[in-house]
């Protein structure tokens, strides 16, 4: 049998808040990734859906979560039924039974029936939480259960029950940690820090990048973790310019930057951690100034970081700080005013400053309201602060000193009251 993370106990809890964001009569239904990320005749590891994990605990693939709140059985589970053959060669499966009573579900079936079963389970229902349009074979099983839902009411006149995007419900409740996932969180980051600051103690002239990220793997995985957070960035030299680099195949060259951004997931919640340090060496003239300056915003940024300010608000500050740093290096002659008037800022700063972090590294969560008021920061919230500036080698109208340099520095920060607690210091700059 398969370790289960949580206890049940967990789930229940986290079902019980989204039931009070319910209506009576709304239906939620989640949808597992597919079995497998195919690639010509290869499967590829599989991981389990954010959200049906987060108010399950279930990671078998091709399973479907529905809940029903206020209905005699709020909860069922489809999930894959018990192959012995199916087992021999993809591993346990908990099947109807052990999914129900494993997983504390009112109501298990075999996802072989959810054509029959799914319009019987929403028949009640008068809306439904469902994302559209993530996967064209649970579009068509949701569309299929619907017209049969309708046809069941005869000529009442009524249509299909509504669809509403349950990304809204299910951000407000995974943007706050509660302290157990705080517990995690801070393991995931620990993990992720550890190995940062052994890949720097590793980087030295003729390695490559992709030994780098091999060794990543190694010492993220020697620690606990399941799996990388996200595909890795080892971009040395020009390449880390590129925002999302994903080649990781140069040589490291001596006195080349090199930029990691790189994060382990340890029980489905992950750091995210960018570093930049120079090849081999140590910071030298336009290296050195560029990488103190990135490193100062970074860290003003992050004691910006309090219950009520917002990402708008840091943005906004970073905007005017990364200007800041173009004049006094000389790399522009505009003022802030015009760098961001103008929108030059984002020549040299494509990004934004940060983004939410739990399960995902993007992770779920509104930045407005419905009104589009900004969302402010509250105590639990989980976020990363990454100011960068990035020259190409074929940038032209500035410096040559700083053509071909990327810096980048990236920390995952919890929201408290007290202030902000920085979850990846350990990680080296």
């Amino acid at each position: 049998m398969r370790k289960i993370l949580y206890s049940r106990e967990h789930f229940q809890k986290r079902r019980n808040q989204l039931k009070e964001l319910m209506a009576e009569g709304e239906a939620f239904v989640l949808f597992s990734t597919p079995q497998f990320s195919r690639n010509s005749d290869v499967d590829h590891y599989y991981r389990a859906s954010s959200d049906l994990f987060y108010f399950t605990g279930f990671e078998e693939a091709s399973s479907v979560f529905v809940f029903t709140p206020g209905q005699k059985k709020e909860t069922t589970l489809f999930v894959h039924p018990k192959d012995p053959k199916f087992e021999t060669w993809e591993g346990f499966l908990f099947g109807v039974e052990g999914a129900k009573s494993e997983f504390g579900m009112d109501q298990c079936f075999s996802i072989k029936d959810i054509d029959q079963k799914l319009p019987e389970v929403l028949n009640s229902s008068n809306k439904v939480y469902y994302k559209m349009f993530d996967q064209d074979l649970h579009d068509r099983v949701m569309s299929q259960a619907l017209q049969k839902v309708k046809r069941k009411t005869g000529r009442s006149g009524k249509g299909l029950l509504p669809i509403v995007d349950p990304s809204s419900l299910v951000g407000q409740l995974r943007l706050i940690k509660s302290d157990h996932e705080i517990t995690l969180h801070k393991n995931a980051c620990q993990i992720s820090a550890e190995a940062h600051n052994e890949l720097k103690n590793y980087a030295k002239p003729g390695v490559t990048e992709r030994e780098l990220h091999g060794l990543f793997l190694f010492e993220i995985m020697k620690r606990g973790a399941a799996r990388e957070g996200y595909p890795a960035i080892m971009a040395s030299g020009n390449n880390a310019t590129t925002l999302h680099y994903r080649f990781n195949d140069a040589v490291l060259k001596k006195g080349d930057l090199l930029l990691i951004d790189a994060g382990a997931e340890y029980n489905y919640l992950t750091g995210d951690i960018t570093r930049t340090f120079p090849v081999g060496g140590v910071l030298e003239g336009a290296q050195k100034d560029l990488y103190n300056s990135v490193l100062k915003v970074q860290e003003d940024l992050v004691e910006k970081v309090q219950v009520g300010t917002s990402f708008a608000d840091l943005n906004s500050l970073a905007d005017k700080m990364l200007a800041q740093v173009l004049i006094d290096l000389k790399i522009s002659k505009q003022s802030v005013e015009e760098l961001i008037e103008n929108k030059d800022i984002k020549k040299y700063y494509p990004h934004s400053l940060g983004h939410y972090l739990g399960m995902d590294v993007h992770d779920i969560g509104p930045y407005k309201d419905i009104k589009g008021q900004n969302t402010p920061f509250q105590a639990g919230m989980c976020l990363t602060i990454e100011p960068g500036l990035y020259f190409p080698e074929n940038m032209q109208g500035i410096p040559d000193a700083f053509k071909g340099l990327g810096v980048r520095i990236e920390d995952d920060i919890l929201v408290t009251k007290e202030g902000p607690v920085n979850m990846t210091v350990a990680a080296e700059k």
